[in-house]
């Protein structure tokens, strides 16, 4: 059993008309990262419309949270900033006030 998530991360971007599919692959890839990641509690990667995606994920503690930052994910998306976003992601480090994971 997981440890309680108190940190989280949630990370909004907005694909560029041209690359939201790619957008799209990658954020489902990524998915095998973040089950390789022992110190990520949940990861969810949703889109809310064609352009929108989310990256949604908790933590144990700040440590956790710094090594996904430090990690595969993060510098894949940092590799493709330039190309894949139409704006700069917004990265917003949370507390976790609640949570329902199994």
């Amino acid at each position: 059993m997981s440890t309680a998530p108190t940190t989280a991360l949630v990370v909004k971007s907005t694909a560029k008309t041209e690359t939201r599919d790619e957008v799209a692959q990658f954020l489902t890839g990524a998915l095998e990262l973040a089950n390789a990641e022992a110190g990520t509690t949940v990861w969810f990667a949703l889109r809310t419309d064609d352009s929108t995606f989310w990256i949604v994920d908790a933590f144990p503690g700040a440590a956790e949270r710094q090594a996904h930052l430090d990690g595969p994910i993060a510098a894949a998306l940092m590799e493709n900033a330039d190309r894949l976003p139409a704006t700069a992601p917004e990265i917003l480090p949370a507390g976790v006030l609640a949570a329902k994971v199994p």
